[in-house]
């Protein structure tokens, strides 16, 4: 399969206590180097959240899932982190942080289609 290029993803969590370490699944970030391809997938599901961590402001954490998404597009309008080249942002945004959204380690895999995984991943870890 000499068609198969590398791909790198990121589970994005909800971890509304970070002391608590406790989390949900909430999106999947992919990027791949040799396709230039950065997207991303979320899901809010407002009642889970709200059983799982009441004090939780759905509609800020769909606006900061909608900025990452707008990072992933790296438009030149959308800010100087939009105009770094794709693999940098994908690094600014599965960087460690104590917040509320947090990615998991960064796991590769081979593909011949990234946006193909990235819906079959989605499908695994979120939906």
């Amino acid at each position: 399969m000499q068609d198969r290029v590398t791909y790198e993803f990121s589970i994005i969590r909800l971890v509304p206590k970070v002391e608590r370490g406790e989390c949900l699944n909430v999106g999947v970030i992919l990027f791949s180097k040799p396709k230039r391809f950065l997207s991303m997938k979320y899901q809010l599901d407002h009642a889970r959240i709200k059983a799982f961590a009441p004090v939780v402001d759905c509609e800020e954490l769909e606006k900061h899932l909608n900025t990452w998404a707008l990072i992933c597009e790296g438009k030149p309008r959308d800010g100087a982190i939009s105009q770094m080249e794709v693999a940098s942002r994908f690094r600014w945004l599965t960087a460690a942080r104590s917040t509320i959204l947090q990615c998991s380690a960064v796991h590769p895999g081979l593909c011949t289609q990234p946006e193909v995984i990235l819906s079959k991943l989605f499908k695994k870890y979120v939906a």
